[in-house]
């Protein structure tokens, strides 16, 4: 099959609109995330009530993301967390809702930011927005995940649709538990770290189009570089 009857997709089992079949492994991959949040979001929403670690750039990119939406701007921010960024989403113009694997998360969004729908969901199982913000939402998934990952993210938005990622930028596993483990949660967590230019490359195989990215270097309040991807769903 040639690229072009495909939709110009390079992996054509990746690029259509089934969901992807799920593993065991996978299962208990998103049960260890949950259980790790479930036991920090007290301590995580309490720490992060806004945008207070976010540089100007980064809320720039967000700004960004959202110009290029088209109205209504139904915007789902998955991996939601506490919901620290919909009241920013909502404030830029965009009907927002939230969805995260943790249910302890998301009763602190219910909490704190109950204004906006929020529900317990994978990324796995998502709704049709026209855009979808993905907050650090994937620096938890291993890369042999992360097409299938993506793959839904795809299916979910509307032809024309916008995706925003952003993630700790560089290679390798990070084990974050010490972090966690330091302030008294005995949590076990790994972070999987990823170019921009790979992560734009595995959107570009699931058949999504680079639209802008951003990396930068690490600010003093940080320990590693970021980066920001934009992507469209072509119509």
């Amino acid at each position: 099959m040639t690229d072009s009857a495909n939709g110009g997709c390079n992996r054509p089992p990746v690029c259509d609109d089934r969901r992807m079949e799920r593993t065991d492994d996978d299962d208990a991959a998103d049960d260890a995330v949950r259980r790790a949040y479930d036991t920090v979001a007290d301590a995580y929403a309490d720490a992060f009530t806004s945008t207070e670690p976010e540089l100007p750039v980064d809320l720039a990119m967000i700004e960004h993301f959202v110009s290029l939406l088209a109205e209504p701007r139904d915007v789902l921010d998955a991996g939601c967390g506490a919901g620290r960024m919909m009241p920013l989403l909502a404030g830029l113009g965009c009907r927002v809702q939230g969805v995260d694997l943790s249910p302890g998360m998301i009763q602190r969004a219910q909490r704190d930011h109950g204004q906006f729908p929020s529900r317990v969901a994978a990324l796995t199982d998502l709704p049709l927005p026209d855009g979808v913000l993905s907050w650090y939402s994937t620096i938890h998934t291993p890369d042999g995940e992360l097409p299938g990952v993506l793959t839904e993210l795809r299916r979910v938005l509307r032809p024309g649709g916008h995706i925003l990622l952003a993630f700790q930028s560089g290679k390798g596993v990070t084990d974050v538990s010490p972090a966690y483990r330091d302030r008294g949660h005995d949590v076990t967590l790994r972070r999987h770290n990823r170019s921009a230019d790979r992560v734009a490359a595995e959107l570009r195989t699931v058949g999504m189009e680079k639209v802008a990215l951003l990396e930068r270097a690490a600010a003093s309040h940080e320990r590693t570089a970021q980066a920001v991807v934009i992507a469209l769903r072509p119509a």
